[in-house]
């Protein structure tokens, strides 16, 4: 029985990644610095390169920021009576 070894890590050039994400490259090796991307300096002469599996979650997180900011925007446009009903509390 053979064992498998892990898939390693692909990496991409920041020229790519910013051709996928409609960035400058610039902009990419930014969001490397924040931390938003892993990435890191590979090679001789050193040359920056991004974690596919880093740009995947990159591109959920920001999905899931652009639902929940529409379901934000959603939320702030209803009325209060449309949410919560025309009847008036007695008593107050």
């Amino acid at each position: 029985m053979t064992d498998s070894l892990p898939a390693a890590p692909r990496f991409l050039a920041p020229a790519q990644v910013a051709e996928l994400l409609c960035i400058d490259v610039d902009e990419v090796i930014d969001l490397v610095y924040q931390g938003r991307l892993r990435g890191s300096k590979l090679g001789s002469p050193s040359r920056w390169r991004v974690e596919e599996s880093s740009l995947a979650e990159y591109l959920a997180e920001q999905s899931e920021e652009a639902r929940r900011m529409a379901l934000w925007r959603q939320a702030s446009e209803a009325s209060f009576p449309e949410v919560w009903g025309t009847s008036r509390v007695h008593g107050i």
